[in-house]
C-alpha cells in the first residue's frame, strides 16, 4: 500500500462504536447545560449592548474622530461602537428564538467579579499606577475565578505585572501611569 492510496473504510462496527459514543458525550453535554433564560433575557441582553455601544459612539465621537489619514483618538472606539450597535440591533431583532442563553445562576457571579476588578483596575490606575492594580487583578482572576493555587498566584500575577513594566515601560518607553 503506497501513501497515495485511500484508507480503507471503517467498518460498520467501528461506525456504530463512534455514533454511540457521540450519542452519549451529546447526552452529558446536555445534561449539564444550564436551563435556557428565555427570550427576555435574549431582549435584556441585547437591549444593555446597544446602551453600551450609543454610549460609546457617543463618548467617542466626543473625543474627535479626526480623518482616515489622520484619525483622532475617537476614530476606533467610534467604529467598535457601531460594529456593537449594529450587532445588537440584529440581536434585538433575531435573538428571540435563539436558545443558547442560560439562567443567570450562582456560576454567573464569577462574570460579575471579573466586570467588578475590570472597573476598579481602571478607577485605581491613574491613582497609583498600574502596578498594584494590575497584580491585585491578576491575583484575583487566578486564585478565585481560575481557581488557581496561591503559589502559582502570587508568582504568576508577580511575574507578569514585572514582564509588562519591562517591556511597555522600559523598552517601548510607553508612558503608563506607574509607581516605579
Amino acid at each position: 500500500m503506497s501513501v497515495s492510496d485511500p484508507a480503507p473504510p471503517p467498518d460498520s462496527g467501528d461506525a456504530a462504536v463512534l455514533q454511540a459514543e457521540a450519542d452519549r458525550i451529546q447526552a452529558e453535554m446536555e445534561e449539564a447545560r444550564p436551563p435556557h433564560a428565555g427570550p427576555a433575557a435574549q431582549v435584556g441582553a441585547a437591549l444593555v449592548a446597544l446602551v453600551v455601544g450609543l454610549l460609546g459612539t457617543a463618548g467617542s465621537y466626543a473625543l474627535g474622530l479626526g480623518a482616515l489619514t489622520q484619525p483622532g483618538p475617537g476614530l476606533w472606539p467610534f467604529a467598535i461602537s457601531v460594529v456593537i450597535v449594529v450587532l445588537s440591533a440584529v440581536l434585538l431583532v433575531t435573538g428571540r428564538g435563539l436558545r443558547d442563553t442560560e439562567r443567570f445562576s450562582r456560576a454567573s457571579l464569577q462574570t460579575v467579579v471579573g466586570l467588578v476588578t475590570l472597573v476598579l483596575l481602571a478607577a485605581l490606575l491613574p491613582v497609583i499606577g498600574f502596578e498594584i492594580p494590575s497584580a491585585l487583578l491578576m491575583f484575583v482572576w487566578l486564585r478565585w475565578l481560575g481557581k488557581e493555587s496561591w503559589r502559582s498566584s502570587i508568582v504568576i500575577s508577580i511575574g507578569a505585572v514585572a514582564a509588562f513594566y519591562v517591556l511597555f515601560v522600559l523598552l517601548l518607553q510607553i508612558p503608563l501611569p506607574r509607581l516605579i
